[in-house]
């Protein structure tokens, strides 16, 4: 009996997808659990497994079509067995190849500038600068003159699906969420000397290194464990609480931030959550996370500082709570006991949405992670 390939819903609210590729060919035979296509989604792009056994026939969508969540864009087929009827393409998908077509009718043809045209030298120093080739443009300047504007329209670089709907995200967070922070520093020499500590053993035994990321996921999951309101998130409903504490790591990829999840990390060994973050690591720049890498998260650590950044801010990631940005861990001059002394100290600052956060909790939160930093042993 043939079973159809529909394309997957991988987000909330998620309407249509984009095929990027299908890893089967037609008429090639596939096991159920076996990847069968790519598709790109806000986050990532997402290799889909086979539902059943089978034939892969009747492939009604190509590379690059983006299409309606449900719909049908090819079948798993028995030996012999004819492929259903064929669903139209739906109107979204046809609706962007439309539009796309019709804004490249619509757009005025680009000529080159003639031999004699004008071109200011800030134009021309910045298209040497750029690698533009001023024969590919018309200036927009009196008598066609190509001005610096022209050369720095034709370097912008245009946007992935993924980057994209991540300013999207973004910027519907930052003007809807009622974003408040707090700063915390905190002297990190116990936490760097807990990873020397561990660092060999765990290489030995697990084959991985353990970062201070690894270290700082281990004791905000189990600090989150006792701040269950930081492990919560808002709905259209209200403030929904979760029992699993899945931190979710912010990892950057090309033109875009991905943030793929650690789950129920509060119960996991470092070893396992340096293992985890390694393989999410490696399959996120290689744009091969799966839907369950990137589902479910219920907090989100964004941790910059290996660039050397010593603090900043980031952006909650709806429908989650809060975000903690760790910035580098550097020597700083600080008081200990009454008397100035060099320390390793890390600054962190907590992003929380006011409607499931206030103040206090957040307040409380990270007076007890600074204090499992400073003695991560317990």
């Amino acid at each position: 009996m043939a079973v159809s390939v529909v394309m997957p819903a991988l987000e909330m609210a998620q309407e249509t997808g984009k095929l990027v590729s299908w890893l089967k060919q037609e008429g090639e035979r596939v096991r159920k659990g076996e990847m069968l296509l790519e598709v790109e989604t806000d986050k990532a792009v997402v290799e889909v497994e086979a539902a059943a056994d089978g034939i892969l026939a009747g492939v009604a969508a190509k590379p690059g079509d983006v299409v309606q969540v449900g719909h049908t864009i090819a079948w798993l087929v028995e030996p012999g067995e004819s492929v259903p009827a064929v669903t139209a393409v739906p109107d979204a998908a046809a609706g962007v190849r439309a539009g796309t077509a019709a804004a490249a009718t619509a757009a005025p043809p680009v000529s080159a500038p003639s031999r004699g045209a004008r071109i200011s030298p800030k134009a021309r120093r910045l298209a040497q600068e750029k690698g533009i080739d001023l024969a590919t443009l018309t200036g927009s300047g009196p008598g066609g003159e190509i001005l610096a504007a022209d050369i720095l329209a034709a370097a912008l670089t245009p946007l992935t699906t993924i980057g994209r709907l991540m300013a999207e995200r973004t910027t519907l967070s930052w003007t809807t969420i009622p974003h408040f922070f707090v700063t915390r520093d905190v002297d990190a020499g116990a936490l760097g000397a807990a990873r020397e500590r561990m660092l060999p053993d765990i290489e030995r035994s697990h084959g991985v290194k353990v970062t201070h990321t690894d270290l700082l996921v281990a004791i905000v999951a189990r600090t989150l464990a006792k701040h269950p309101r930081l492990n919560a998130g808002w709905t259209a409903d209200g403030i929904v609480s979760h029992e699993d504490v899945n931190v979710a790591l912010a990892m950057a990829v090309d033109n875009a931030v991905v943030t793929a999840v650690i789950p129920r990390a509060d119960r996991a060994s470092v070893a396992d959550i340096a293992i985890r973050r390694r393989d999410l690591a490696e399959r996120a720049r290689a744009g091969r996370l799966q839907p369950a890498d990137i589902a479910g998260a219920t907090f989100t650590i964004s941790n910059l500082g290996m660039f050397d950044v010593d603090a900043f801010t980031a952006i909650i990631v709806p429908p989650q709570a809060a975000i903690l940005a760790v910035g580098a861990i550097a020597d700083r001059v600080v008081a200990v006991n009454g008397q100035p002394a060099v320390r390793p100290m890390m600054s962190m600052t907590l992003s929380s949405d006011h409607r499931v956060v206030d103040g206090v909790r957040a307040a409380e939160f990270m007076r007890d992670l600074a204090n499992a930093i400073k003695s991560p042993q317990l």
